[in-house]
């Protein structure tokens, strides 16, 4: 039985085999090019971008299994879209619950519905709901698939020293410790990280006082696939509950709990079962899978980068959970990280464009942590002229559209726009839409030799060129003039199916494409590896592109 067809018992029950390393076998010292800490969604996905990209990687995990629960139950369609190019995206898709409709309620009325992603043309759903073990055990499954990929469990790092050409590694194991070396650490692990806590630096920000219990239930239910949110319901006065539905028949749901709850009375069944009854009715058979109760929390640390040791997701910046931000923005950091890793690795790029990875990812940490703080304010205000705005809010709501925009239930995830990133190349020429200069490439149904694909799998990992021409003639000066960036992948966009010999013709037979990205004839979006615009311009400049390439790598 692989992974991908196992039982949520199996993932929860599996044990990982640990490995005597080498180090303490031949009892000899060895550096490698990177070196991970923590085996999460976050870690796992740093692992295999870069061995994807031929980058030797040893990942280290002080513990031999997947996480326990949902926990981060909730993948936007951005992560989605990475999981796709990781290997992962379908397994994720067929498993998981796919939805993009919310509904909120105030007392027992409802207030309104949205659509997270009302339009057509878009491969992944807005949201996929699907238990982090699940997602870390697909991750794992693609890990194994790479030989320049060690993967060693029950190593934890006691000691991480660095100086200007290496971090030095002391590991801990069930054999004794030994020492290893890298020219960089990517520091992915959790919240309460190790490496953090070893550099001596920490993560600064606001505790919120109120604390929240999940419960994944497990049952029957008719209710459809939708986030369904309440402010003050009757079955649970005076606070808040969220429901979610979970593959396998379990349903998530989180019940606000308030400052003074004691976490460990609150987690017993005896006061967890009469919750989720008042909620589902008496009659209404369920069992308990996990109950976990947590504080609302938004932290970063200062700087991401540290030397040769670079922090990812909850190790760099956490959230409160409602919005979904977690691991949503975790994966977008090994998204963002990872390809210039590689570049420097290979000396394609100097270490500048290492310092950019913080720039970008500190500037989306920021935006996430407005966005929770802002969401948490409004569920759970803290004076009675706050509460009396936000009932107020409420109200008004039902009937008034404009009501609407206030309400906030936890503004869910979206990907960072990097607008004012150094590696982008300021529009010279006038757009419209958004898909301006550091924003991630929506995403299109689109024709390859008179077969049904996408546009977002034939982008990334390299650099790539789209260009606009429904001309035979002018595609095939194209190719030509490419010919002298052979790092940079050329993708012609046309209304009608060319076709060239060296260089992919894609038909935007719905013109959707055409329509998001505001193109006319000869228009050139110039992709970075991790499908963010780099530059846009109304004509094919080989030369524009090549400077848009300097630029885009800190050269």
């Amino acid at each position: 039985m692989t992974l991908s067809t196992a039982s949520a018992a199996h993932y929860q029950n599996l044990k990982f085999d640990y490995v005597k390393p080498v180090e303490i076998t031949q009892s000899t010292a060895s550096t490698h090019p990177v070196i991970i800490v923590g085996a999460g969604p976050v870690g796992l996905s740093c692992a295999i971008d870069l061995a994807r990209q031929g980058i030797q990687v040893v990942l280290l995990d002080d513990d031999n299994c997947l996480s326990v629960g949902s926990r981060a139950l909730c993948f936007a369609k951005r992560t989605l879209e990475i999981f796709d190019r990781l290997g992962c995206g379908e397994q994720v898709v067929n498993k998981g619950i796919a939805w993009n409709v919310g509904k909120v309620f105030f007392k027992d009325d409802p207030v309104y519905t949205f659509n997270l992603l009302p339009e057509q043309g878009h491969q992944r759903p807005a949201f996929v709901n699907l238990q982090q073990y699940y997602v870390e055990g697909y991750l794992y499954e693609c890990a194994t698939q790479y030989p320049q990929l060690d993967l060693r469990w029950k190593s934890k790092v006691i000691v991480l020293e660095q100086n200007e050409s290496c971090a030095k590694l002391t590991v801990e194991t069930p054999d004794g410790s030994y020492t290893i070396s890298a020219q960089y650490v990517i520091a992915a692990d959790g919240s309460r990280s190790s490496v953090r806590n070893l550099m001596g630096l920490e993560s600064k920000g606001r505790v919120f006082r109120d604390r929240f219990l999940i419960a994944d239930v497990k049952m029957q239910a008719d209710f459809p696939t939708e986030r369904w949110f309440w402010f003050d319901p009757p079955f649970h006065p005076n606070q808040s509950v969220l429901l979610h539905r979970e593959p396998d028949d379990v349903w998530r749901i989180d019940f606000q709990l308030g400052w003074d709850a004691d976490p460990e009375i609150e987690k017993t069944p005896e006061k967890v079962i009469p919750r989720v009854q008042a909620l589902l009715g008496a009659d209404v058979k369920f069992t308990l899978e996990w109950v976990s109760v947590y504080t609302f929390a938004c932290m970063r640390m200062d700087k991401f980068q540290h030397g040769r040791v670079l922090f990812a997701g909850d190790a760099a910046h956490g959230v409160s959970p409602f919005g979904a931000r977690g691991a949503n923005s975790g994966v977008q950091d090994a998204d963002n990280l990872c390809w210039k890793l590689a570049m420097v690795l290979k000396g394609l790029a100097p270490q500048a464009l290492l310092s950019t990875y913080g720039d970008e990812r500190e500037f989306a940490a920021d935006e996430n942590i407005l966005n929770s703080t802002r969401a948490t304010d409004f569920i759970t205000p803290k004076s009675k002229i706050s509460k009396l705005f936000r009932d107020a809010v409420l109200d008004l709501s039902k009937h008034h559209p404009f009501a609407r925009r206030l309400v906030n239930s936890g503004r869910l995830s979206l990907p960072s726009t990097y607008s004012h990133s150094v590696l982008n190349t300021p529009d010279q020429d006038v757009f419209a839409g958004a898909m301006c200069p550091g924003a991630p490439l929506l995403d299109a149904p689109m024709r390859l030799q008179e077969k049904d694909t996408w546009l977002l799998p034939h982008c990334g990992e390299k650099f790539s060129a789209l260009v606009f021409t429904d001309e035979q003639s002018v595609a095939e000066e194209i190719e030509k003039d490419m010919q002298s960036l052979p790092d940079i992948e050329c993708l012609v966009i046309s209304k009608t199916a060319l076709k060239l010999n060296n260089t992919l013709c894609l038909q935007d037979h719905q013109s959707l494409l055409t329509a998001r990205l505001d193109a006319q004839v000869n228009t050139t979006y110039f992709i970075r590896p991790d499908q963010h615009v780099a530059a846009r311009w109304r004509s094919f400049n080989v030369s524009s592109i090549q400077q848009a390439w300097r630029t885009a790598t800190a050269q």
